[in-house]
């Protein structure tokens, strides 16, 4: 068994990383932490006050290591490249195997730009990742509509230049280049252009519109009218596309944006970078959780994930929620007005509609995952201790007192279980009480599955208000089993779920699943009483004409409906027909009744 205690006495009170090693020294989990010991001895406390994923961790842990660094800010830095490196078992799972496009400033004489996937340390200037290539394509789409750049591959060094080794190609006599290769362009000039382009792909679109803007008008000061042409022109391009990209106060400048959206399985963060008041970059990523990690960790995480991944050294960061990192070179900020608060919520829409859509891709390829997640979250919204599998729901109808029938449908794993529906004949009510009612089908329903041995619901739903739950309660308290189960009421008017013993009511939101499954149960179960209650009713109205017949009584009309299942088939059928389910007597006497009754209608 492993000896913690010993561990943790060489462990010291500073920042750093820790590793947990397994009896077959693999690498199953790596943490950070501003006090390694504090944090590492708060895994090795009682069973009870962790987490079941966690309890499988620490029973795996068989070495601790350790690595010391000076701030809390280099730990965190660490961890996520080691994570990256070594993919613990028990780790946060990236979910983002894609290799993203970059837009390269190539290192070289004239720089081409272009776009690439793979990055070469060979000097050259990398802009982005682009998680849309889209995106990316309208950017170079914008730069070389804008600019005349080279996309010659040539060695266009001042020997080979000056030797006259290049002429010059139809991209010269098109326009999109200024021909370098012979010395038509000099370097000053093409790298003004490259300078900024830098500036635009850095969001800072605004000092290039001033400095055209000047140009622009020293050129036609100069009646130089054909360059001040080509240079509004190239305004009005920059102009369009800033007007594209501007989502902010173009005073916010150089921030970071981040929101999180999680379940019990996966988080989903998104990055906003911003720069003048324009989105310069924006990705979302998802998380797999391997412990019970919390957003925070969760959000510190991916913050150093996407900071590392776009190399971004602002000096602002805006999130959520307070994040306990200390950094002197960062400042962390929860707006809650203005602009940054709009920045704020845009990136929590795009999170929120990543998750949805991410979800809804693996509830199609996966329908037991929705199930599981609707479930749970009808556990968490009606404050239940267990998932709520077999769900019951009662629903009482009658006509001013009259052939009352009490309804109850069973929904499985949140779908109708349409062979379990059943229906009760109220026997021990006389007249419209629906109380009552209720309380003699709850008792007759639970007092049969105590009896067969059958598992009872995790949930009942009562279709009613407080009477009703009232006496629902009543007769599972008769049975001693009204802690064994949930059982909610809900009034139909303002969709109010009811507790009992609970003075107020709780509102669930009218776009929540949990609600939709409730209403869904509900709808089902009137529909399915309706139809009882009107079989039924019917029944007792073709029973009555019957008993209009001398000899027949209210069992025979029953007995004769059932076997011939309409007045019509009765009318018809001959005297032995009728001698199956009656004696001679009543069967001549429905004969009898019926011939003098086509007697009296053709006269």
């Amino acid at each position: 068994m492993f000896d913690y205690k010993e561990a943790l006495k060489k462990i010291p009170h500073k920042p750093g990383v820790y590793q947990y090693w397994d009896d077959s020294n693999e690498l199953i989990y790596i943490g950070k932490a501003k006090d390694l010991r504090n944090r590492v001895s708060s895994y090795f406390v009682k069973d009870h006050q962790l987490s079941s994923k966690t309890r499988v961790l620490v029973s795996k842990i068989r070495n601790i290591t350790f690595t010391i660094v000076d701030t809390e800010v280099d730990a965190w830095l660490l961890e996520n490249s080691l994570i990256k490196k070594h993919k613990p078992k028990y780790n946060i799972d990236l979910k983002d195997d894609k290799t993203y496009p970059w837009i390269v400033i190539k290192n070289e004489r004239f720089p081409r730009i272009y776009w690439t996937r793979n990055i070469v340390r060979d000097g050259s200037k990398y802009l982005g990742p682009y998680p849309s290539v889209s995106m990316m394509h309208t950017i170079l789409g914008v730069i070389r509509e804008t600019y005349a750049l080279r996309t010659c591959n040539l060695a266009l060094t001042p020997e080979n230049i000056n030797a006259g080794k290049f002429k010059v190609c139809l991209e010269y006599q098109l326009g999109n280049c200024k021909g370098p290769c012979q010395n038509y362009q000099t370097e000053d000039d093409y790298n003004r252009s490259i300078n900024e382009i830098m500036d635009i792909l850095n969001g800072k679109i605004g000092s290039v519109l001033k400095d055209l803007k000047r140009d622009m008008e020293g050129a036609a000061s100069n009646l130089d009218f054909e360059l001040a042409h080509r240079l509004k022109r190239k305004y009005d391009l920059l102009i369009n596309y800033q007007s594209k990209s501007t989502v902010v106060n173009s005073s916010i400048t150089d921030v970071d944006v981040f929101s999180i959206a999680s379940d019990e399985k996966h988080a989903f963060v998104n990055f906003l970078k911003v720069m003048n008041g324009t989105i310069t970059q924006t990705q979302t990523i998802e998380l797999k959780k391997r412990l019970d990690e919390s957003d925070a960790e969760l959000l510190t995480f991916a913050i150093s994930e996407f900071r590392t991944r776009f190399n971004s050294k602002s000096k602002e960061i805006i999130v959520p929620f307070e994040i306990e990192l200390v950094d002197d070179n960062i400042k962390f900020t929860v707006p809650k007005l203005g602009e940054k608060r709009k920045l704020l919520d845009l990136s929590q829409k795009n999170v929120h509609f990543f998750k949805r859509d991410k979800l809804e891709q693996y509830e199609k390829l996966n329908p037991d995952v929705r199930t599981e997640r609707l479930l749970t979250q009808m556990m968490k919204d009606l404050r239940m201790n267990q998932l709520p599998r077999h769900i019951e729901c009662f629903d009482n109808s009658n006509f001013q007192g009259k052939y009352p029938v009490s309804a109850i449908v069973v929904f499985k794993d949140a779908r109708p279980s349409k062979k379990d529906y059943r229906f009760f004949n109220v026997k021990t009510v006389e007249g419209p009480n629906d109380f009552a009612t209720m309380e003699e089908a709850v008792f007759r329903r639970y007092r049969r599955l105590l009896d067969e041995g059958t598992s009872l619901p995790q949930l009942v739903i009562i279709d009613g208000g407080k009477g009703q739950l009232s006496a629902a309660l009543k007769s599972l308290k008769l049975l001693g089993i009204e802690k064994q189960l949930t059982v909610i009421g809900i009034a139909k008017r303002l969709e109010e779920i009811f507790y009992p013993g609970d003075q107020y009511p709780l509102y669930l939101d009218k776009r929540s699943e949990s609600l939709k499954i409730i209403q869904q149960l509900r709808d089902e179960a009137h529909r399915f009483g309706i139809t009882a209650h009107r079989k039924k009713r019917d029944k007792g109205t073709l029973a009555t004409e019957l008993e209009l017949v001398p000899g027949i009584g209210r069992l025979s009309a029953e007995k004769l409906l059932k076997y011939f299942k309409s007045v019509k088939k009765i009318r018809e059928a001959s005297l032995n027909e009728l001698q199956e389910v009656v004696n001679l007597k009543q069967a001549q006497a429905v004969v009898n009744y019926f011939k003098q009754d086509e007697a009296v209608a053709s006269e």
